[in-house]
């Protein structure tokens, strides 16, 4: 099987293009340590042979080629003629990466973490702003409650008693639901309760008593029984 090599480093030479195919030279350093005995090897040459569509597709130019870093993964060759191949080994290249500069790698991390930072700082304020919203939203609420019409008084939940009367009955279930969802898509009840003024008894209103509990309630629109 034709062994595999994976190269990096720049072009030493300008391009060369040919009518299917374009070459250029790069160097890669040798081993640091070679086995005992044997002499070190300083760098190789080689002549890298790359497909004009997949050298295309880099972006990669003739006067680019000679500052610009790259992978190269491919196989040696023996079956390119010597004048179009001046280096020590031909490569055939199957795919050519170009690698990122370490100038433009520190100013895209420079970047992402700048973008970082203020997105962090974003996020402070919002958290910030949502703590204040939670802190003015109970007077806010109070400030905007809409009561239904008729209604005279707004007095405490806990402050009505309920007649021992009431509280044998049983209003129908499908019209207490319909309450019930009025007040989820309003925010109040749909009639105040009518009560005594001095007792805070519950005179009418059953039903709506029984929704403002269920949605719980802190204050409930009345009316005052009229006394004849």
């Amino acid at each position: 099987m034709p062994h595999k090599m994976t190269l990096t480093g720049s072009a030493t030479g300008p391009l060369r293009e040919y009518d299917r195919y374009v070459a250029f030279d790069m160097r890669e350093k040798g081993s640091p340590s070679a086995p005992k005995g044997l002499k070190k090897s300083t760098f190789i040459s080689y002549t890298v042979f790359v497909a004009k569509k997949a050298f295309n597709k880099t972006g990669l130019t003739k006067k680019s080629i000679m500052h610009e870093k790259f992978l190269i993964q491919g196989e040696p060759t023996l079956d390119i003629p010597i004048d179009e191949c001046p280096e020590e080994i031909g490569i055939i290249c199957f795919q050519i990466t170009v690698l990122p500069n370490k100038n433009d790698k520190e100013a895209n991390d420079s970047k992402d973490k700048k973008e970082a930072k203020q997105e962090a700082s974003k996020a402070q304020q919002e958290v910030a702003a949502t703590k204040q919203e939670e802190k003015q939203e109970p007077v806010a609420k109070e400030a905007k409650t809409v009561q239904p019409k008729g209604t005279k008084d707004v007095v405490s939940f806990d402050d009505i008693i309920v007649p021992e009367a009431f509280l044998k009955t049983r209003p129908n279930p499908v019209k207490t639901e319909e309450v019930i969802e009025f007040v989820k898509r309003t925010g109040h009840l749909d009639k105040p309760l009518t009560i005594e003024k001095e007792t805070k008894v519950l005179k009418d209103g059953y039903r709506r008593y029984i929704v403002a509990k269920i949605v719980k309630m802190n204050k409930v629109p009345v009316v005052y029984e009229s006394k004849e």
